[in-house]
């Protein structure tokens, strides 16, 4: 892992991930959802908690997503999240924003 791996906090990028990983529906806990990203990513880029905790929480301001209180199989109370429809858009709105900007950064760099 190289410092670069990690995603800075507030970024476009990790709210596409956790909107992604929700995407298929039902609850998960934020560990289940860095698990899934880790995992979908072949660990790069880095998801800390740092980052992940804090854009839940804009995102459950937002409304994009839904929190309850439960309890793991570990026996440990934790928040499960799930997208909301609003949540759905936002993930279509930032699909498109991502696209656009990687084509124009491809662009720079197939040119250079």
């Amino acid at each position: 892992m190289t410092e670069y791996d990690e995603i800075p906090p507030g970024t476009l990028y990790i709210h596409i991930l956790i909107l992604k990983t929700r995407a298929h529906g039902g609850e998960v806990h934020g560990f289940e959802i860095a698990s899934s990203i880790q995992q979908a990513t072949e660990e790069v880029p880095q998801v800390e908690e740092g980052s992940l905790y804090p854009a839940l929480q804009r995102m459950l301001l937002k409304g994009w997503l839904t929190a309850e209180w439960g309890v793991t199989a570990g026996n440990r109370r934790t928040r499960y999240y799930r997208l909301t429809k609003v949540g759905r858009k936002q993930l279509e709105i930032e699909l498109s924003q991502f696209e656009r900007v990687n084509r124009a950064i491809m662009g720079v760099i197939q040119t250079a």
